[in-house]
């Protein structure tokens, strides 16, 4: 057996919490950290949500299939660079502080969400146009590879030591919330609008409203205080020894990848490719998809701190053992149900037992990623991680999930698919046990 140590000096675990919060309002800098998540995951997914639209308006071609694919890899490509995020920007965090770090990512965002929303179709300037949508989707990859790792990191570093499954568990919460957002504004677009008038220019409409309130979040932001932790610790790692470190540890970031896969394809199943899912395999309207999505985004965010808080109670790694049994055997049983008649009231079924699935995996996977990456090199190993799987296998689920359904001609494909990824999180599980320490001294990490 392979053991890999982690050390963390005591006095900064214990005293963090105490140092940090604010008297009586010790909620304060996680709803200030989770707004600019939320932005920022909302803006890096409602390009999923309108992919067909886009596909019209900026990859024109004869072949429907092929527009629509061509804005689904456009959508992939934002994950392609999201390891380039992770491994150019987790190293200046860890050096320079949290706080710097979660506002230089608020801000490449920004500039890539008003770069898509603002670009003109493929029939005003051409070529110009979807190289442009490109290259703004690019820079948004660029955020959101260290944005997750980087929230998911300061939330740690100020929770208090028993509940930090619970505090880090609004990280992806304040996703849910996006995604409510999200379907909100697209309810009120199919009711105001016609779908001629959404595919010419009411899909960016929540391109903007992101736009909007962008700079009231840089100014909660801006409040943030770095963490104790980080302040305490007198030398950071320069972000070459930081890349070198990363290295050395490769066994656990592999792992890391497995262990993650489940959570990021079924999160991206059921949120950004629902719609397409819902249009073009089951024929459901508009409305009805972004009813469902609205209600998923509800059920996540309602079941996440929950189950955060359940596992620091039980423990990660059971919650995470019996979320990835339950959707091996239930994703493609429920998928050929849904497919076989087609039903608003199905796709709902179907969509909130796998978002249950998911909140009760992610509430224990990403405080346990934090917990068990070291601390010297903690926001770029986990973001390394969690960008990686992302690009890998998240960001392509839509367009997988797509050519799976064109190659087959199987519409219930997508449930084998997510199927695989949570075989792949057991795997991952069962050769990863993470123990805190009794004090929480240290987090020891053994390869079983």
């Amino acid at each position: 057996m392979d053991r890999f140590v982690v050390q963390a000096r005591s006095e900064s675990i214990k005293d963090a919490p105490a140092a940090f919060a604010e008297p009586g309002r010790p909620w304060r800098p996680m709803f200030r950290v989770a707004c600019g998540n939320f932005l920022e995951m909302y803006d890096f997914q409602i390009f999923g949500y309108y992919a067909t639209a886009i596909a019209r308006n900026f990859f024109p071609s004869g072949n429907e299939f092929a527009s629509l694919m061509l804005a689904l890899a456009t959508f992939g490509a934002g994950f392609l660079v999201r390891p380039l995020g992770a491994v150019v920007l987790g190293p200046y965090i860890d050096h320079h502080g949290r706080r710097g770090g979660l506002l230089l990512t608020l801000g490449l965002m920004a500039v890539g969400t008003v770069s898509i929303a603002c670009t003109p179709s493929y029939a005003s300037i051409g070529l110009i146009a979807p190289l442009l949508v490109v290259m703004g989707r690019l820079v948004q990859g660029l955020s959101a590879g260290v944005e997750v790792g980087g929230v998911a990191v300061y939330l740690f570093e100020v929770a208090p030591p028993r509940h930090r499954g619970f505090w880090v568990s609004w990280q992806t919460a304040s996703q849910a919330m996006a995604v409510m957002l999200a379907a909100v504004l697209g309810l009120a677009l199919t009711a105001r609008l016609t779908g001629d008038q959404i595919t010419r220019w009411g899909w960016r409409v929540p391109l903007l409203v992101g736009c909007a309130i962008i700079p009231l979040l840089f100014r909660l932001r801006r409040s943030l205080q770095e963490t104790p932790e980080f302040l305490r610790v007198k030398q950071h790692l320069l972000p070459r020894e930081n890349l070198r470190a990363l290295v050395q540890h490769w066994r656990l970031l592999v792992l890391g990848v497995l262990l993650t896969m489940m959570s990021t394809v079924s999160f991206y199943m059921i949120t950004a490719y629902t719609p397409t899912f819902g249009a073009k395999v089951l024929r459901l309207g508009a409305k009805a998809n972004m009813t469902v999505i609205l209600s998923v985004g509800v059920f996540i965010f309602l079941w996440l701190p929950v189950m955060g808080a359940i596992s620091d109670r039980l423990g990660r790694r059971p919650l995470l053992t019996a979320m990835s049994l339950l959707t091996l055997v239930s994703c493609y049983p429920a998928f050929s149900w849904l497919v076989a008649a087609p039903s608003i009231g199905r796709l709902m079924t179907v969509d909130l037992w796998l978002s249950f699935l998911f909140a009760g995996y992610n509430g224990a996977l990403i405080i346990f990623l934090t917990e068990i990456m070291p601390p010297g090199v903690r926001t770029a190993a986990f973001s390394v991680v969690h960008s990686s799987t992302a690009a890998v296998f998240g960001g392509f689920t839509p367009a997988i999930s797509t050519y799976l359904i064109h190659a087959t001609g199987n519409p219930a494909i997508p449930g084998l698919w997510l199927s695989f990824a949570a075989l792949c999180g057991l795997i991952a599980t069962g050769c990863l046990a993470a123990t805190p320490a009794q004090n929480n001294e240290q987090i020891r990490v053994e390869f079983v």
